[in-house]
């Protein structure tokens, strides 16, 4: 499609996101979904004497031997704290699905021209899709892992077996350059398809089957303005991500500076933790917003792609 016009989606969305804050909820709910997030607090350090941190001392050591003992004798314990933890994994996963469909349709009632969108009433228009669009996103993920993951594990598996983990590691490392190569536009063709076949599940109520081939069309059908939209949107949104995220980054730094007092007091440590803490909630809200935003503009996107016409899009009232 030779007239898409970039500017006026771009800027579309931010009005409406800005005049429908609601949409900042379903953003935040969103968020949830996307892969990624933030590295652990592990460290490697280790002191020549336990008697030289202040925490990491024998109290430390004899409570993680106490706590392993418990453990070994009470290995329900570790099954509980798995199943829990799948289980909270999978109601933010589930919130992230809802919140990527609640944006869909907030942003379809935005281009109406309502005055007010209602967030009870989004949330419960968005429940009839819930199950076909998390069945995609769940099959799509089970087909790259099966794709991509398996492999490289059996490969690592006999690399290992026929060579040693040391020369196991170099070949892997060698054999990770071109499937990087490929990974990284397999990933941005299967991030945008299925934007657009989430879409089409939403505004035209279509199956998991039919949305993904409406999705595949319409990328198809109009390859340079979805690649550019994804350019846009993807090195925009990072940066935007990493600007939102750099004072997680500055916490760090006094941890970094103090590395070499830490033996004596971990001060700097507990500084970087409290400040994380509190900055983590502006942070999700951010991210929130940053991710309503890139939403709303991939439904726009694919209600000007699928109407070229620029006609007033129809919501479909999903059956019951």
């Amino acid at each position: 499609m030779n007239n898409f016009n970039f500017g006026e989606v771009l800027t579309k969305a931010w009005q409406h996101i800005w005049k429908h804050k609601v949409l900042w909820i379903f953003g935040i709910f969103a968020g949830f979904a996307r892969g990624g997030g933030g590295g652990s607090g592990n460290s490697n350090y280790s002191p020549g004497s336990n008697e030289d941190m202040p925490f990491f001392g024998r109290q430390a050591e004899r409570a993680l031997e106490q706590a392993g003992a418990y453990l070994q004798d009470h290995w329900w314990v570790i099954l509980l704290a798995i199943a829990a933890l799948a289980l909270i994994g999978f109601i933010f996963y589930a919130l992230g699905i809802i919140g990527r469909i609640g944006i869909i349709k907030g942003t379809a009632l935005a281009e109406t021209g309502v005055e007010r969108i209602v967030f009870a009433e989004v949330w419960s228009e968005s429940l009839p899709y819930f199950g076909r669009v998390f069945g995609i996103n769940f099959l799509i993920g089970l087909a790259i892992f099966a794709v991509v993951f398996i492999p490289i594990i059996l490969l690592a598996a006999l690399a290992v077996g026929a060579a040693g983990p040391m020369a196991a590691s170099a070949g892997l490392l060698l054999c990770f350059v071109p499937i990087l190569c490929l990974l990284v536009p397999i990933g941005w063709v299967i991030t945008v398809v299925v934007e657009q076949a989430q879409a089409a599940i939403v505004l035209e109520d279509l199956s998991m089957t039919d949305g993904l081939k409406r999705g595949w069309q319409i990328a198809k059908s109009n390859a340079a303005p979805i690649l550019i939209m994804a350019l846009i949107l993807g090195i925009g949104g990072g940066i935007a991500g990493a600007i939102v995220s750099l004072p997680l980054i500055l916490a760090a730094v006094p941890v970094i500076l103090g590395m070499g007092t830490l033996r004596e007091s971990l001060t700097p440590l507990y500084f970087a933790l409290a400040c994380c803490a509190v900055y983590m909630p502006i942070l999700i809200f951010l991210n929130g917003v940053l991710t309503a935003y890139i939403q709303s503009a991939w439904a726009l996107t694919y209600m000007r792609l699928a109407q070229p016409k620029a006609e007033a899009p129809v919501i479909i009232e999903a059956n019951a």
